[in-house]
């Protein structure tokens, strides 16, 4: 099973607003590193932050071995406190009794979460670790593009207020 570190980063101008993620993938030995990003027209910083997730994930090709960084403590925290398996088991709503944001995404997480033995790292963001500053860069660099595509998960409205 190959060793893999992820750093992940999203970022939204307003919230909701115009977004973008970031990634970095590197294989523990060093011998191969990739960034890759991607972004929405309308969008959340949250939603951006599960998506760097999200496609960081599904562009391993085989089962790994990962440690992912990111500055997100609520994507840290609904895998690693089991908050998004709570959710699923609870039909995605939550202990207030309010549906579960971002449902959509964190659907498309859970299978990528079985595939990976994933261990999640929280970084405090804007603090000059060089791979999350790079990530911020990333994601900052789509979020400014002219004519990105819609975020089709804003059409739930759970998702289209702040988060």
């Amino acid at each position: 099973m190959k060793h893999v570190f992820i750093y992940t980063d999203g970022s939204c101008l307003g919230n909701p607003g115009s977004g973008g993620w970031g990634a970095i993938l590197r294989l523990a030995d060093g011998s191969h590193e990739k960034e890759f990003s991607g972004g929405f027209a309308h969008t959340t910083n949250n939603r951006m932050e599960i998506t760097a997730v999200l496609e960081a994930l599904a562009a391993l090709k085989s089962p790994c071995k990962v440690e992912l960084y990111t500055d997100s403590q609520y994507v840290c925290n609904a895998v690693e406190k089991k908050w998004l398996f709570g959710w699923k088991a609870k039909n995605w709503v939550k202990a207030d009794k309010k549906p579960v944001k971002n449902r959509d995404l964190w659907e498309k997480m859970l299978p990528l979460l079985m595939q990976h033995k994933v261990d999640f790292h929280w970084l405090k963001g804007h603090a000059g670790h060089p791979e999350n500053e790079r990530c911020d860069e990333l994601a900052r660099a789509q979020a400014s593009k002219n004519n990105l595509p819609e975020d089709s998960g804003m059409t739930d409205p759970a998702n289209a207020e702040q988060a």
